[in-house]
């Protein structure tokens, strides 16, 4: 077996200047989605439901659903190099590749590395995030933790989840929800002289604001897929109520840790797991509905891929706009779920 050829990277920054404070910057967004569709008329033929039960319970129309000969790693990567491009930044210059996701294409290795060497990310380190549908949201804890310590420059995150191949097309409560998709966003180091307040403080030219985690592992069963059946099975009720509760309850912890308040806040992206979910959450919080963002009916719930896809459609509908202040919050299996604050940027410039 032949050594590996080893390849001098860039010198990292070691840390933030004394005069600057060293922060994330979003630089791109992409998405990519799958040509095959799913509507909520066939899937209700196969179930034998009608397509008003299915979308009225998911606010579903129609999902896409990926072929069965692509494979994620090829699609993650089709949809990060378009941001990268968006971005100006080369796959050279990343020192990290992070894809979030639930559905690889083999048990190992982990996409991310397949993603990079696709991609000729030579000089970057790679690997998967695993928290179901709060993956991209704990993807960007990292990636912004990599930057702002000085460990990073350049960081690649993608959302990729194929969840039409774990899907149980039995189960009428579970099937007519899920889909495939992906998502991606660049990031690259900014600074920032004044470390106090929004806009003219850490966020001034666009960056990644707080982010609040949290874990509850006592509900591991509620949303399962074993190695055994490799199928979703999910308790929708116990679901509903937990999404609700703790993505409420993360969007005032993550609000008032940038300094905000939800008034200030000029667009909510939740996950988009099922449109009754993000409707209860506006209801609860008493949110103006233009200023949230519900894209599930003609896309489906594709786990790590609906924050980065929810926020493309925003940015392609005029919604999302430079400085807009934007919150991101997902639920998923495990229990994880988490928020966090962005404030959107001018592009590569900052």
């Amino acid at each position: 077996m032949s050594e590996p050829t080893l390849v001098s990277r860039p010198a990292v920054q070691a840390g933030p200047s004394p005069d600057k404070i060293r922060r994330a910057a979003i630089r791109s967004i992409a998405k990519g989605l799958p040509d095959g569709t799913l509507t909520s008329a066939e899937l209700a033929e196969q179930l034998g439901l009608s397509e008003d039960w299915i979308v009225s319970r998911t606010g579903i129309r129609e999902r896409r659903r990926a072929a069965p000969d692509v494979r994620l790693a090829d699609f993650a990567a089709a949809v990060g190099a378009d941001a990268l491009e968006r971005a100006g930044i080369a796959p050279e210059q990343l020192d990290l590749v992070i894809v979030g996701t639930m559905t690889a294409d083999e048990l190992t290795p982990n996409t991310a590395p397949l993603v990079a060497d696709i991609l000729g990310a030579r000089h970057a380190g790679a690997y998967d995030v695993g928290a179901a549908c709060t993956a991209f949201l704990s993807g960007l804890s990292v990636a912004a933790g990599q930057i702002e310590s000085g460990r990073a420059d350049c960081v690649l995150l993608i959302g990729a989840d194929f969840v039409t191949r774990i899907t149980n097309y039995e189960d009428k409560k579970t099937a007519p929800l899920f889909a495939d998709a992906a998502g991606a966003i660049a990031l690259s180091a900014v600074g920032q002289r004044d470390p106090s307040g929004m806009g003219s403080g850490p966020f001034g030219c666009g960056s990644v604001g707080p982010i609040v985690l949290g874990a509850d592992g006592s509900h591991g069963e509620t949303i399962i897929a074993t190695n055994d059946e490799r199928k979703l099975r999910m308790d929708g009720p116990e679901v509903y109520r937990n999404a609700v509760a703790r993505m409420s309850e993360v969007t005032l912890q993550a609000v008032a840790r940038a300094g905000l308040t939800l008034e200030e806040i000029d667009l909510f992206v939740y996950h988009q797991a099922n449109a009754r979910i993000t409707k209860a959450l506006g209801e609860r919080l008493g949110l103006d509905p233009a200023k949230v963002v519900d894209c599930i009916e003609t896309l489906g719930n594709a786990s790590a891929a609906t924050i980065p896809v929810a926020l493309a459609v925003a940015e392609e509908d005029g919604r999302l706009r430079p400085g807009a202040h934007v919150l991101v919050s997902a639920f998923g299996a495990g229990f994880t779920w988490g928020g966090g604050v962005l404030e959107w940027g001018t592009g590569r410039d900052g």
